[in-house]
């Protein structure tokens, strides 16, 4: 676990995805992102809640939405995707690690976005990816 004084963060992390996982699993970077077609050098998560529930509802799966409780196995990063492009100073929170990631738990409930919330974020995303502005930095 990452001990240094400096962490970014102390938590609890969240990781929102439609993947069955197990409690003691590992996150890995190297497998297929949920959100672009090609293998993902890192493993994304997050210490809030609302990004978590985003991170589930945007994955492109029909599987259950989950969200799962994460421990940092290693060193990690604010997330460059947001951070610097749409929210200065890491308000959402989020991270990024080349290390994995422990599934510790999963939350058993959890109130979804509004239909019309996600409806409008994944227009604004398909905007994005039409202007072709929808390029992760990974």
């Amino acid at each position: 676990m990452n001990d240094k004084k400096d962490v970014l963060d102390k938590g609890p992390f969240f990781h929102g995805t439609k993947a069955e996982l197990k409690i003691g699993d590992l996150l890995e970077p190297q497998h297929l992102s949920n959100y672009q077609d090609k293998k993902s050098n890192y493993i994304y998560f997050t210490a809030t809640l609302d990004a978590a529930k985003w991170g589930a509802e945007l994955a492109t799966s029909k599987s259950k939405e989950r969200i799962y409780i994460v421990e940092p196995l290693d060193e990690f990063e604010n997330d460059p995707n947001l951070t610097d492009k749409r929210f200065p100073g890491n308000p959402t929170r989020s991270y990024r690690s080349k290390f994995p990631l422990k599934i510790i738990a999963e939350l058993s409930s959890w109130e979804r976005h509004s239909d019309e919330e996600i409806n409008h974020m994944v227009a604004s995303l398909t905007k994005l990816r039409e202007q072709g502005k929808a390029v992760i930095d990974d």
